[in-house]
């Protein structure tokens, strides 16, 4: 993998991270219980900390000497190269869990298998995702257990679960697009089958097993797969994007090189 591949890569992780901590950090004071309010906030800070090791990563890669904060807030919006995924709105909670669930599944996957791969040119990543797969770990978890709650509760929270579901789906596909480069190889990790290499088909013939029998259990129906929006790699992004960017940098650009 060349330097700009390596650079690309990262930047786009980077920006996953980024986003859906933003729009994680929306539900703070919103969320549906007290404990919920905390654990929402702590996963937002989870992936604040992945977005900002990425980004600091990122910027080295890149050479110019920009740093996470004028990665994360002296882009513009075009620049950005997240997954559609993580920008969507909120919706109400059941949306959030169905974009949590499908975004952790995939994130957790793919830093367990980064954190042993053996392509040199990953190793200043692998220290990065080893603590990433451990937090992504526990999205998992909370993300599976509201599902089920949800799916397997009353009729309205069935039918709330199932559109968050049909809403996020098509947009799950993006994240399995081919990288940049050939990213190496991994080794099986717990019950994670993750031989072979970090192909975007390998992760989501992994990611559906996961998926599915999460959904199985939730009396929830798996979407068919039809339309796939795309482009997040190559800074295409949704509308709502742009209002998430302007509200996550106004202040930094409102007091440019400003220090607590």
């Amino acid at each position: 993998m060349s330097s700009s591949d390596l650079y690309g890569y990262v930047l786009g992780l980077g920006d996953d991270a980024l986003i859906a901590a933003q729009r994680m950090a929306e539900w703070v004071t919103r969320a549906p219980q007290i404990e919920e309010d905390a654990a929402l906030a702590n996963i937002a800070l989870d992936l604040l900390g992945q977005a900002r090791a990425l980004l600091s990563y990122a910027g080295e890669l890149e050479g110019l000497g920009r740093s996470e904060d004028d990665l994360a807030y002296l882009r513009d919006e075009h620049e950005f190269r997240n997954v559609q995924l993580v920008e969507l709105p909120n919706g109400d909670f059941a949306t959030t869990i169905a974009k949590m669930l499908f975004f952790a599944a995939y994130q957790h996957l793919l830093y367990t298998g980064l954190s042993a791969a053996d392509d040199p040119a990953l190793a200043g990543i692998a220290g990065i995702a080893a603590k990433a797969a451990k937090e992504t770990a526990y999205h998992v978890d909370h993300a599976v257990t509201w599902t089920l709650r949800l799916g397997d509760g009353t009729d309205e929270s069935h039918r709330r679960m199932q559109a968050g579901v049909d809403e996020v789906w098509p947009f799950t596909h993006e994240l399995f697009e081919p990288p940049p480069a050939r990213t190496g190889h991994i080794k099986t990790t717990g019950d994670i089958e993750t031989t072979g290499d970090i192909e975007p088909g390998a992760l989501r013939g992994q990611w559906l097993r996961l998926v599915e029998r999460v959904l199985r259990d939730a009396t929830l129906r798996r979407p068919e797969d039809g339309w796939r929006p795309a482009g997040g790699r190559r800074g295409v992004h949704t509308e709502a994007f742009g209002y998430l960017v302007g509200e996550m940098q106004s202040l930094h650009r409102a007091h440019p090189g400003a220090r607590w």
